[in-house]
């Protein structure tokens, strides 16, 4: 039996904005002791994850090593390693290779993966964006596809420079508005000889408009911009089937394509059926308003991973700023407890949503009124935004040096097809 002034062991699933929040929020305590795991050595930044798709910048941009984030916290130790079973009761974690972990408080915040929504044929052959490792396998196979048109022009017409955007909100958007860019600005100069012009993007989504969350006015001017950037929006129609060489649409067309995106949502991680607690929507496993899992008060569920509810009765979307609150939340829950004192129901700080669309024009609304905000000076405070929540001031200052350089000269940063594990393209496969 441990005495009572001995340190109380934290054991954080996950690596993303809400276990690192938490851990960081803990590590200030002498009397915690905090075992990170995730099956990363890295911490990524996902909402820059499309621009590292769309050669904006470096992968090394948006990683930084977890164990130097925490490398002057003496309480603090980081463990590389995928946790596959959980133990609420007990309060314990076991990872792929058979280690365990037990703690007095447990957080889990292993973070969310694809909705492929059950489509046929969706999981197999689209590309998500939900990880680093997705965004260089699409950086990879958007180049992949370019050179083999450059070698054989023929294929353009068999959907070679076809691409299928499936989801119109905000991750749906970014990456058709920077994918148009990146066809306009660098492709037509990085291949001479292949008729680019030809190229096509289109955006799919069930819904009537884009950007589902913001106001109408910002609903008409994210279409025209995209529009205008040359996608091809096709609203209010879904996936039915996706293929090694076209998707089926739920209008019956057929798009011949090489690349379909899915960013058509998310569900919670697998770890999330393993855990033996309540999921709801999404998969995602139900929270109280302290952000503890009902019945067990010592385990915490934050970020994409959880249901929080909010104050109309429905939950929290999956959002960055969700996850940060919630970690810094949690993690002060988690000392007041360990001094005896009462736990705190979870209050969202809503500061706005945001979402880019080309590299000039984007749509901002701040705060819980929504002041809207569209075009260069909403892009420039996005910008701003992103930079001061990436982690490490290296990574702020090269992401600045290569937004700048794409901004004023319209080129692109590495343009390497450097995922030698993608499968060629078999062009008889449909």
């Amino acid at each position: 039996m441990k005495p009572e002034n001995a340190k109380k062991h934290v054991v954080i699933v996950g690596g993303g904005f809400a276990g690192i929040a938490c851990a960081k929020a803990l590590a200030r305590h002498c009397h915690m002791h905090i075992t990170l795991i995730d099956k990363n050595n890295y911490h990524q930044f996902q909402p820059l994850l499309y621009q590292v798709a769309t050669s904006q910048i470096s992968p090394s941009d948006v990683a930084y090593s977890l164990r130097k984030l925490f490398r002057g916290c003496q309480n603090v130790e980081v463990k590389l390693g995928e946790a596959a079973a959980v133990d609420p009761a007990a309060k314990t974690v076991t990872t792929a290779s058979g280690e365990v972990y037990q703690a007095d408080y447990l957080v889990l915040a292993a973070g969310a993966r694809a909705n492929f929504f059950n489509i046929p044929g969706a999981e197999q052959h689209a590309f998500p964006m939900y990880s680093l490792d997705d965004a260089q396998r699409l950086r990879s196979r958007i180049l992949q596809v370019f050179e083999e048109a450059d070698r054989d022009p023929r294929l353009v017409g068999e959907g070679a420079l076809n691409f299928v955007v499936v989801g119109a909100g905000a991750t749906g958007v970014e990456v058709a508005g920077a994918l148009a860019e990146l066809i306009r600005d660098s492709m037509t100069q990085e291949y001479p000889k292949v008729p680019v012009h030809q190229a096509k993007i289109y955006l799919v989504d069930y819904g009537h408009t884009v950007l589902s969350p913001f106001s109408d006015k910002a609903h008409t001017y994210a279409e025209k911009v995209l529009q205008n950037a040359g996608v091809e929006l096709r609203l209010k129609t879904g996936v039915k089937e996706v293929t090694p060489g076209h998707v089926l649409l739920s209008d019956g067309a057929v798009i011949r394509t090489r690349l379909t995106i899915w960013a058509g949502g998310l569900m919670a991680s697998p770890l999330a059926g393993k855990s033996g607690l309540a999921q709801g929507h999404g998969g995602r496993i139900d929270v109280l308003p302290d952000l503890t899992a009902a019945g067990f008060p010592g385990v915490y569920v934050l970020g994409d991973l959880a249901n929080i509810p909010n104050p109309s009765g429905g939950a929290l979307p999956q959002l960055g700023s969700v996850a940060l609150q919630t970690g810094q939340w949690a993690g002060a829950n988690i000392l007041a407890d360990a001094t005896g004192k009462p736990r705190t129901p979870f209050q969202y700080n809503d500061k706005g949503i945001m979402a880019m669309i080309t590299r000039s024009a984007a749509v901002v609304e701040i705060g819980e009124k929504r002041h809207e905000l569209h075009g260069p000076v909403a892009a420039t405070m996005w910008l701003g935004v992103h930079a001061s929540l990436m982690t490490g001031i290296r990574n702020k200052i090269e992401a600045f040096v290569e937004w700048t350089w794409s901004y004023f000269s319209q080129e692109r940063g590495p343009q390497l097809l450097d995922r030698t594990d993608l499968p060629k393209i078999d062009w008889a496969d449909d």
